[in-house]
């Protein structure tokens, strides 16, 4: 589908990038994000935001919807035509699918198959690209919409709904692509004041978010002093992930080398309590225990004139005070690391339960969605020309179909007549006149698809020799 409308900006690209790349310019290495609050209690959803391309119903759901406007005695006719329609569109997808598994092949970390043939440095860089263009393509066409430097911009600066800092190196990055669809407005009531209080807030949220990386190869990781075999990742490896449900002051927690790292007030809450106890500890035991011993220091010095003598008593006092300042120390540092397990902890679990989709399967998911919103739009755009009773301007069919769905369905967005149109143009189901369109009748659609599905194929049996 057409990118109208579609965002076309990405994340913020570190000097070096390659052109359609998105990650920042804006100086390599750590960016962090802001405090966040834990979820309570979820409002419903406000209705889709204007200017999605996004049609928020299933293709089954359209062509019912279609149905139930004509008469009685066409239903039948009107949903085999859908039918017709759709297996079309499926076999052209069938096509992309194969030619996107052969693209992503060499990159595939979860192949159980052989390879008959090396793939050279020529060859890969060549299907890296065309893996690219066809994602990018397929997203397109599943009405996703580019992510913008702003939507990447606020996860880093807008107040998050979960209680993780976190840290991503841009400049591990090749390529970076996000893709998000179906954005809403939502509210949370979330903790505030340690808890005391609570709070209603609102935030943008995505439903569906793809993202797309590639890593830097090994020589960029030594050069920065980092230990290639202990990366979480495979230097030169790529990573293509769908999450779901998505806010967009989380986005970030999507990057794959995300770090996690003590909050501000984090840290207040362990140190200042660590400082007050340390001090209790250091005043009660230790330096009570560290006297004699500090006396006895003093004595060989010169400081001290009169001689110390230190007995067993003071020896066991003094090992207990050191042995106790141990344990404080080690108390504090356990009380550190498990803070951060926490956190990791939060990030594993929001991870785990927003994530649809992985590596190839990610392909079979945006085909499937891609389908849907082509089949979706050649229903609506030849439904609406053959029942308007008049020729029709593609401007004036887009506005008949969103002011339909916007009074009739509540449900707003910016229909890719361009996209409808054209499907039809090229199954030849409408005919043009002067910039106005009209659709050719039902039967006579329904003969044309089934020509071009008969005709999908060249192989004709040969004629056999008359017996003589």
């Amino acid at each position: 589908m057409s990118g109208g409308g579609a965002n076309t900006a990405c994340c913020h690209v570190p000097s070096g990038w390659r052109s359609g790349s998105s990650v920042p310019s804006a100086g390599a290495g750590p960016r962090s994000d802001r405090n966040g609050s834990k979820v309570r209690k979820r409002f419903p959803e406000r209705p889709a935001v204007t200017g999605e391309r996004f049609i928020p119903f299933r293709k089954t759901n359209i062509v019912t919807m279609c149905a139930d406007e004509v008469p009685v005695e066409e239903r039948e006719s009107f949903q085999a035509f859908a039918e017709l329609l759709a297996s079309l569109l499926h076999h052209e997808f069938r096509v992309r699918l194969e030619a996107i598994k052969d693209s992503y092949y060499p990159f595939n970390p979860d192949t159980d198959t052989r390879t008959i043939a090396d793939v050279d440095a020529g060859e890969r860089h060549a299907a890296q690209q065309r893996l690219v263009d066809e994602l990018s393509a397929l997203a397109e066409a599943a009405n996703f919409e580019r992510i913008s430097t702003a939507d990447l911009d606020h996860a880093f600066t807008e107040e998050s709904l979960m209680k993780v800092r976190l840290e991503a190196d841009f400049d591990d990055f090749e390529q970076v692509l996000f893709y998000r669809r179906g954005e809403r407005t939502r509210q949370e009531k979330v903790k505030h004041l340690f808890g005391l209080r609570r709070r209603t807030i609102e935030f943008t949220n995505f439903a569906k978010v793809l993202v797309y990386v590639k890593f830097k190869d090994a020589a960029h990781f030594e050069a920065t002093g980092k230990d290639v075999d202990n990366l979480p990742f495979k230097p030169e490896s790529t990573i293509i992930k769908l999450f779901q449900d998505v806010p967009r002051a989380d986005l970030e927690m999507l990057f794959p080398n995300a770090r996690v790292r003590m909050r501000g007030i984090d840290k207040l809450l362990i140190g200042v309590p660590a400082v007050i106890s340390g001090i209790i500890v250091v005043a009660t035991k230790l330096i009570a225990a560290l006297l004699p011993l500090l006396l006895l220091l003093g004595f060989w010095l010169g400081v001290h004139k009169e001689p110390v003598e230190l007995n067993q008593g003071q020896l066991v006092a003094l090992a207990a005070g050191v042995a106790a300042f141990g344990g404080y120390l080690a108390r504090q540092f356990s009380t550190f690391k498990n803070r951060k397990i926490q956190f990791m902890k939060a990030l594993s679990e929001n991870l785990y339960f927003r994530n649809l989709d992985n590596d190839a399967g990610v392909f079979h998911h945006l085909l499937d969605a891609a389908e849907e919103e082509e089949v979706k739009e050649a229903v609506l755009a030849y439904h609406f020309l053959r029942t308007a009773g008049q020729p029709l301007t593609a401007e004036e069919l887009d506005g008949r179909i969103e002011d339909w769905f916007a009074q009739k369905w509540q449900a707003t967005f910016d229909f890719e007549v361009d996209d409808g149109v054209g499907k039809l143009r090229r199954l030849r189901l409408v005919d043009d006149g002067h910039g106005r369109l009209t659709a050719v009748t039902l039967d006579e659609a329904k003969r044309r698809l089934d020509e071009t599905w008969d005709n999908l194929f060249t192989y004709h049996e040969p004629a056999r020799a008359a017996e003589a």
